[in-house]
């Protein structure tokens, strides 16, 4: 279907309101956004849509209408469109509820550019195929344009002039032997083309000879690699014969204690919503909004083709496009929820794709268990938690997000990463011996780079309200003393952040560093705040000089925590525009106000993920890694809220009052069996196949 195809009407026809002011936008409200801007008299049938978003209703417009203090605020879009001939980018708010376009902006590049469209990945092959020096590179290297596939990618911002005001990407090519090849194990590595893309050009050739192509192949779906199928595993059947634990209306979502809203964003993916938990019948608010706000994945090899790979696949690739539709039994084992992802197309018109969240309980193993030598009592419950995720292509990597939330209030975000590693020629070792620095040899001449994968988490907590603080919390030894004479004592110390601009922290599991979120008005009986703690995995930050150019486009990466004042405009660690950002937008600016922190709104951006040198065992498609973070309850109950879990009905042994403590077997092992089973639900993916760039 063309831009064209679609005549606007004259009368505007408001869809009807959504039952929630945080509903994610459905198929009628982006045709509704479609047709107000496709009336837009500047409009051209050149123009795409890269970006259409819900444009949340404030935290007090929100709470307000909660509490029905407040009506309905009007329903509002953020449009984002690019101009393919021109590169002309504009950003709009547009009404929803009337069909009023509320402000529109024309963005001028210098704080950077709207995301890469699908479109322009397309053209880039097109162009290459059409430019002679190209062409003459690829010929050198015995090489003809139908042998390739152009694998084009995000330019960075290194402050080139040629590049200032325009729309770049840099590409590379990988030999393609026969159409079931997967061409990431035939890098043609030393040959680089940064391309126009409104220009529909080539300005710079990058070109350093020297590096073969690799022979070797990495057809890991082909049976002969696989070899023969490992026998003796058992079939595993998980199933839940009076169906789940949770109940669902609409996006909204009810488990246990919890109580949470579901949302989807095409640059954000999953979105949790208003997240409570009922204590004594109330329910307690503690986090108003949770997502991945950004996802860097820097490399580390300055070769001069390639110092430049450092990817925003949030900000610059929006990979909440690339969800993918999960299939039962593959994806998802279990008694499934699915939740529909709907978002717009480049000509605007909505798209849906089928299972893109999915939902369901997992048992975990024991969640407390006691047998006392004293009353003989011996009493044991079973965990479980509620799991919502999705899974997303970024080209070559597939990564998975998965929010846990547990039956004892606590909260687990983990991102579990597979795929396909991001591949090099690998030079021989140097004339001392030494091998290459950089990257790790994977097969026969083929290099995988050193890289991260830092993911920020944005959380807009709300515990037990409004008015929070975040302490910082250190074991601390202390020296043998008068006080301390066996030398055994140590203590912890607590120091509030203050203000926005000392918030940045950085883990130290060497002193058991977490952040606490602690009300400044709400106390347990003893008088104790209460609080959630976020415990950090320690792991490193952005490994790049400060003074590089990815550094300052990144600083959120610099810290695993920073914290601010919650403000409706801030929400992206990057900044809004992250395509060729200079830098000094996102955190850096956020900070920059120094607001104070004490008692506040408080928003925390918590950088966590992984560091990777590659190893044999990711080629040539990776094995699971996992990368995570947790929130967990502190004071913020009077005790242990799981006492009131039922005993496991499946044995009588589990809750007696006399006698030995044991589980029956056959008990322990439907459990185990369960349990293990769970932990892998999600592992494997189904490929959505819209991105042909790659990371």
């Amino acid at each position: 279907m063309s831009i064209t195809d679609i005549q606007t009407s004259a009368a505007y026809v408001a869809p009807e309101a959504p039952a929630h002011p945080l509903s994610s936008l459905s198929v009628v409200e982006i045709e509704a956004v479609r047709t107000v801007v496709l009336g837009w008299p500047d409009f051209t049938t050149t123009m795409r849509f890269a970006y259409v978003g819900l444009e949340e209703p404030t935290k007090g417009e929100v709470l307000g209408w909660d509490a029905g203090d407040a009506p309905l605020p009007d329903r509002r879009a953020r449009v984002q469109l690019l101009d393919m001939a021109t590169g002309r980018s504009t950003d709009s708010i547009v009404s929803i509820t009337t069909g009023e376009t509320l402000s529109s902006t024309v963005l001028d590049g210098s704080k950077g550019q709207l995301p890469i469209l699908d479109a322009e990945f397309e053209d880039v092959g097109l162009i290459l195929a059409e430019d002679e020096g190209w062409l003459a590179a690829l010929a050198a290297r015995g090489l003809s344009i139908d042998q390739v596939v152009a694998v084009p990618l995000s330019a960075g911002h290194y402050g080139y002039v040629a590049e200032e005001g325009r729309r770049i990407v840099r590409s590379f090519v990988f030999r393609m032997d026969h159409p079931s090849d997967h061409p990431w194990a035939h890098p043609v590595d030393g040959l680089t083309a940064y391309i126009d893309t409104a220009d529909r050009r080539v300005i710079e050739i990058i070109d350093t000879p020297g590096l073969a192509v690799p022979e070797t192949h990495g057809n890991f779906d082909d049976p002969e690699l696989q070899g023969p199928p490992l026998e003796g595993l058992k079939p595993i059947v998980i199933t839940q014969p009076e169906g789940p634990s949770f109940s669902v209306d609409g996006e909204h979502v009810s488990w246990g204690n919890w109580k949470l809203r579901i949302g989807f964003d095409m640059r954000e993916g999953l979105i949790l919503r208003e997240l409570s938990f009922a204590d004594k019948g109330v329910d307690r608010p503690v986090m108003y909004r949770g997502s991945i706000n950004e996802m860097l994945v820097p490399y580390a090899d300055p070769h001069p083709n390639r110092f430049w790979q450092n990817y925003f696949d949030t900000g610059e690739y929006m990979f909440g496009r690339y969800t993918n539709s999960l299939a039962l039994g593959c994806d998802c084992v279990g008694e499934i929820q699915y939740f529909d992802a709907v978002l717009p197309d480049e000509l605007g018109m909505p798209r849906t794709i089928d299972n893109g969240i999915c939902m369901h309980e997992e048992d975990f193993g024991t969640l407390w268990k006691h047998t006392d030598i004293f009353t003989g009592s011996h009493e044991v419950r079973r965990s479980r938690r509620l799991v919502i995720s999705f899974f997303t292509t970024v080209g070559n990597y597939d990564y998975g997000f998965y929010w846990y939330l547990y039956l004892d209030g606590t909260i687990e975000c983990e991102a579990k990463l597979t795929g396909i590693l991001f591949t090099s020629s690998f030079p021989g070792d140097a004339e001392d011996g030494t091998a290459y620095p950089f990257a790790s040899q994977v097969a026969p001449g083929l290099g995988a780079p050193y890289h991260q994968h830092l993911f920020s988490a944005r959380l807009d907590m709300t515990v037990d309200g409004l008015s929070n603080v975040v302490n910082e919390i250190d074991a601390v030894r202390l020296p043998v003393s008068e006080t301390n004479p066996a030398g055994n004592a140590f203590t912890k110390k607590v120091t509030p952040i203050m203000s926005e601009a000392v918030s940045g922290r950085v883990a130290d599991g060497a002193v058991n560093r977490v952040w606490q979120i602690a009300s400044t008005e709400k106390t347990t009986e003893l008088g104790q705040p209460t609080s959630y703690v976020l415990f950090p995995t320690e792991t490193p930050t952005l490994m790049a000089d400060g003074s590089s150019s990815i550094a300052r486009r990144a600083e959120f990466a610099t810290k695993n925590l920073f914290v601010t004042k919650y403000d409706p405009a801030e929400r992206y660690a990057a900044g809004d525009f992250v395509n060729q950002n200079p830098g000094g937008d996102g955190v850096t600016a956020y900070i920059a106000g120094d607001e104070p922190l004490v008692g506040e709104d408080v928003v925390l951006w918590h950088t966590f993920g992984l560091t990777h040198f590659p190893r044999n065992e990711d080629w040539p498609v990776m094995p699971m890694d996992y990368a995570k973070f947790t929130l967990k309850p502190y004071n913020f109950f009077e005790r242990n809220p799981t006492l009131n879990v039922p005993a496991p009905a499946m044995s009588d042994h589990c809750s007696a009052g006399t006698g030995h403590a044991h589980e029956s077997h056959s008990a322990h092992d439907a459990g185990h069996a369960h349990e293990s089973a769970a932990h892998g639900a999600h592992d494997d993916h189904a490929s959505h196949g819209h991105s042909s760039h790659g990371h």
